[in-house]
């Protein structure tokens, strides 16, 4: 009866594991977008800094006020830019832990199943057992005894 119970959960613990690979690939997938977010993010502070590093540079040699005025336009894109970044960073940070949360919850839902269908298997071995050692003691008693005094 234990094994049966074991294998009618087979189909729950397949659909179960598929669920949690799902789960894995999201996690992967959004991993992936933190890190291509990250990326352009460090990309963007640092052509802010080489743009900032010109402002040093020309600025000590003297400007025009056009390049001031062109400067600061773009250095303000820039800082828009990099918000944005960031903005989009967090963005996919939060869909990376929501899919690491799906996933941890996934993975700890076929897990629990895995133990229960090994519960079953157990329980069906130890009656198994037990039946096989109440047919051997039944069979060991109907043999006749040879007492040798």
């Amino acid at each position: 009866m234990a094994t049966r119970r074991a294998a009618r959960l087979a189909p729950v613990v397949e659909m179960a594991e598929s669920t949690e690979r799902t789960a894995a690939q999201r996690l992967g997938h959004f991993q992936g977008q933190v890190r291509l977010a990250q990326s352009k993010l460090g990309d963007l502070e640092g052509f802010r800094g080489e743009y900032q590093q010109q402002w040093i540079s020309r600025g000590s040699q003297g400007v025009s006020g056009q390049w001031l005025m062109n400067y600061q336009h773009f250095l303000n894109q820039l800082e828009t830019a990099v918000g944005q970044q960031r903005q989009s960073l967090a963005w996919h940070q939060a869909n990376l832990d929501q899919a690491r949360d799906s996933w941890q919850q996934a993975y700890a839902r076929v897990e629990g199943l895995r133990k229960l269908v090994q519960r079953y298997i157990d329980e069906a071995r130890m009656l198994e057992d037990k039946r096989e050692q109440k047919l051997l003691d039944e069979l060991s008693q109907r043999l006749p005894r040879q007492d040798h005094y």
